[in-house]
């Protein structure tokens, strides 16, 4: 068995393998600390660095396309712990900071003694919930109704009723199921070729990612964290969403760290023809709907490649794209749910989340990798590229490096102290005030990551690239 010391070193081994990278380039990558971190059996650090430490590695690679120089990298796994929930160390100055979950979201009993989780951090989902169970906006209400149901058939009716709630499934149950199993050979990211394009050099600039274009069609957590992840290593990011659509508060801000963000309704004609235009000088186009969403307004990975020829096309989705659940909804929480993650963290009162939105922060940062290894390949051997990560892999994946046992776990600190914090906090002018909030976790020796713009509400810029 490995020590455990050794266990990022073994994660991070797994990404250069997955990249088909050479495992010399992980002698660039150095670590500090060590899991746990926080009372978790899980380990989030070891996750958390190994994909900070790739996402590191890979922008190396691209500056060493720059200037034929490779940079050192390194991580602090008790920082990366934390930035898998980044959105809790943000703070607009003078503000309360808005609570994490809705009233209604939380793990209900059911009829047979089972454990549901009812997902209602938006509008939509907690009034088809409501709906479903008959009942008012009201969580004794909603528990009563759900303490009526069978575990299986609330997470069936939840699913087929348009709504989001899982069964909390063990381990055991989850290996099982035959989702699980179609999704068993799927890795934690693909990068695929989709189509022919010549080589396309990386545009000029100090940074790795310097005049890299990104179009952020992504929402939650996940798929925003990636193209933040980019911008950090300098990727000019264009956030795009369609106003009426339900945000996630604050969250979106600390999301949103380093990106210009524009309204398109791509159901008017006109919007839709300005996100082609956009994509039409744009190298990564990233988004996170459900398989198939966007390909119905004709922007599939293959319609994008034909468009725009050397386009790197980076997707997520909750289950993955293969299996019975390749469309279903799912978040974080409810994959943590389904694929007895939060069975396995319960204790007497019942099942509990991570104390981190790991698979949501490692998922993000799985695509962000994918998208620079990708745009390396686009630079050296041409190509249109399509990069696939799923939320139910990355956990699957973080669930893969090890268990820490019981005893050592128990008795970690609930989180960092404060003196650990702060250095790694910054603080900058936005349009709401002033706000602190993480830094970049991973250390460059050449090219220190960093936000060269602050978080803005939804929709504050034009739907155009920067000049």
């Amino acid at each position: 068995m490995p020590q455990v010391s050794d266990h990022t070193r073994i994660a991070l081994n797994e990404l250069l393998d997955l990249a088909q990278l050479p495992r010399e380039r992980g002698d660039m990558a150095s670590f500090s600390g060590q899991d746990p971190v926080l009372p978790t059996r899980y380990r989030i650090g070891t996750a958390g660095a190994a994909i900070l430490a790739a996402t590191g590695l890979a922008a190396s690679e691209l500056w060493h396309l720059k200037t034929g120089r490779r940079q050192t990298v390194s991580v602090d796994v008790p920082a990366a712990a934390i930035s898998l929930r980044s959105s809790r160390y943000m703070k607009i100055i003078g503000q309360e900071a808005e609570r994490e979950f809705a009233p209604l979201m939380r793990f209900y009993p059911a009829k047979d003694g089972r454990w549901v989780f009812l997902h209602a951090n938006f509008p939509n989902l907690r009034d088809q919930a409501l709906r479903i169970l008959g009942v008012p906006d009201d969580v004794d209400a909603v528990a009563k109704a759900i303490s009526g149901w069978d575990a299986q058939a609330f997470e069936t009716a939840m699913h087929d009723g348009g709504a989001c709630g899982s069964f909390v499934r063990t381990t055991e149950e989850w290996a099982a199921h035959p989702h699980a199993q179609a999704i068993q050979s799927l890795p934690a990211v693909e990068i695929i070729k989709i189509g022919d394009a010549p080589p396309r050099p990386l545009p000029v600039g100090d940074r790795p990612l310097s005049g890299v274009r990104v179009l952020d069609l992504t929402r939650v957590i996940a798929g925003p964290t990636a193209a933040r992840t980019l911008a950090e290593h300098g990727a000019d990011v264009l956030k795009i969403t369609r106003a009426g659509l339900a945000d996630s508060g604050q969250l979106d801000l600390d999301t949103g760290i380093g990106k210009l963000s524009a309204r398109l309704d791509l159901r008017e004609s006109d919007q839709h023809a300005r996100l082609r235009d956009l994509i039409g000088t744009c190298d990564v186009f990233s988004q996170s709907y459900r398989p198939g969403t966007l390909a119905g307004r004709g922007f599939s990975p293959e319609a994008l490649a034909e468009q725009r020829p050397g386009i790197v096309y980076v997707t997520l989705s909750a289950w993955g794209h293969e299996g019975p659940w390749r469309n279903r909804r799912g978040y974080d929480t409810i994959v943590q749910a389904a694929t007895g993650m939060a069975h396995a963290s319960a204790d007497a009162s019942g099942p509990k989340h991570l104390p981190v939105s790991a698979i949501d922060y490692v998922g993000g940062n799985l695509m962000a990798y994918g998208a620079m290894v990708a745009l390396h390949r686009r630079a050296t051997e041409g190509g249109s590229w399509l990069v696939r990560a799923s939320l139910a892999t990355t956990g699957r994946w973080i669930n893969d490096r090890g268990i820490v046992p019981r005893e050592v776990y128990q008795n970690a600190p609930a989180d960092l102290p404060p003196e650990a914090i702060a250095p790694l906090c910054t603080e900058v002018d936005f349009p709401g005030g002033r706000i602190r909030y993480l830094a970049p976790i991973v250390r460059m020796s050449e090219t220190p990551a960093h936000w060269v713009r602050p978080p803005v509400p939804l929709g504050f810029h034009p739907a155009a690239w920067p000049a």
